[in-house]
Order: C-alpha cells, then structure tokens, then sequence
C-alpha cells in the first residue's frame, strides 16, 4: 500500500492518470474502510471512487488524480482531485448508451455529493452515512 495515513481518520494518496488508477484507488479505499469497521460501505464506496477516477482521468487533461477518504462521526467522504477546473454535471444519457451514468449512480449511492473549484482545479466528494440503519 502507498498511502500514508493522514491524521487519525484520513487516508489521502495520489495516482498517475492512467487505467491502472481506478483499480488502485478502489483497493485503498476498500483497505480503509475494512481499517474502520466500516465493511457495510464498500460495495457503494469502491463504485463512487471508481466513477470520481475515471471521469477525471477521461474528462480532463490532469497527470495526477488525488484521492482522499475521511471518516466522519456520521459519514465517510471520498474526494477526488484534478488539475480541471471544470464541473463535473449529469448529463442526459440516451438508454442504449454504454457510457455517461456515472454521475446518476453516484448521485444515486450517495448521500451527498459536489464538487468545489480549488486554486489549482477542482475536488469532487460524495458522501455515504456511516449508519447501517435498522436490522
């Protein structure tokens, strides 16, 4: 593992824009979540970090994709970070099309999620609620 703990509950590493980026990315959080206790979560956090990558490493010009995961007392927020500084929105998707849904599951798995523009691009995060929910 290349990522280095970042205070007590966050995880923060970096990878080179390229396919192997997802993978890598769903791995670490997946290990960071597991870390947590917080297994119930992963199914839904690997898709989310999967989505945040890949749109990143196909949609803008970056070198490097940032990937953060902060765990809060009621939810966990995955970020990720480009040198883009365009906003990432849903787009309407034609139903035969292989592509283009990413940002609908996202919004769909998440609580919340948004992005912010930053001095140097931009960061997209999505929320999932720690809480398992009734049994």
């Amino acid at each position: 593992m290349d990522a280095a703990p970042i205070g007590l509950q966050r995880y923060s590493d970096g990878y080179l824009a390229r396919d192997s980026a997802p993978t890598r990315a769903r791995r670490d959080v997946t290990l960071y979540l597991h870390t947590w206790g917080l297994d119930h979560l992963v199914d839904d956090a690997q898709l989310i970090v999967s989505e945040l990558v890949t749109n990143a490493i196909r949609h803008t010009r970056t070198d490097r994709v940032g990937v953060s995961v902060t765990r809060h007392p009621d939810c966990v927020r995955i970020v990720v970070t480009d040198t883009s500084r365009t906003i990432p929105s849903p787009v309407l998707v034609d139903p035969d099309a292989e592509v283009g849904r990413g940002l609908h599951l996202i919004d769909q798995l998440a609580t919340g999620w948004g992005s912010d523009l930053l001095g140097t691009g931009k960061r997209v995060w999505a929320e999932l609620t720690t809480n398992k929910g009734p049994s």
